[in-house]
């Protein structure tokens, strides 16, 4: 059974920086980031796949393009998200997500793509 851990959520000011990561078990193709904010609906922020040769396909919601980095160590099977320039409306609880599902079809901003989720690590972010 895949597990996953979410680390690296806090309280940062509007323009700060923050690092996630997500250490995973089991043979993971495609792995992502969600985020939910109290009353919201849980929303895709990247997702990444590895494609060969050291090539990995990647998508990013339109609000995070330019600030937010999605990542992983293969060797290490950990995910990271490098959030920079983050905003008040960045705050949200955020989720590391993963399938064992191989195709770049299969890796989009769905939740319904992701069987396996970790339990999330909170980001505040104060003006």
């Amino acid at each position: 059974q895949v597990q996953l851990v979410e680390s690296g959520g806090g309280s940062v000011q509007a323009g700060g920086s923050l690092r996630l990561s997500c250490s995973a078990s089991g043979a993971l193709y495609c792995m992502g980031w969600f985020r939910q904010a109290p009353g919201k609906e849980r929303e895709g922020v990247a997702t990444i796949a590895t494609i060969g040769g050291g090539t990995h396909y990647t998508t990013y919601a339109d609000s995070v393009k330019g600030r937010f980095t999605i990542s992983r160590d293969n060797a290490k099977n950990t995910l990271y998200l490098q959030m920079n320039s983050l905003k008040p409306e960045d705050t949200a609880m955020y989720y590391c997500a993963a399938s064992s599902r191989y195709g770049s079809s299969w890796c989009e901003r769905l939740e319904a793509n992701f069987p396996y989720w970790g339990q999330g690590t909170q980001v505040t972010v104060s003006s």
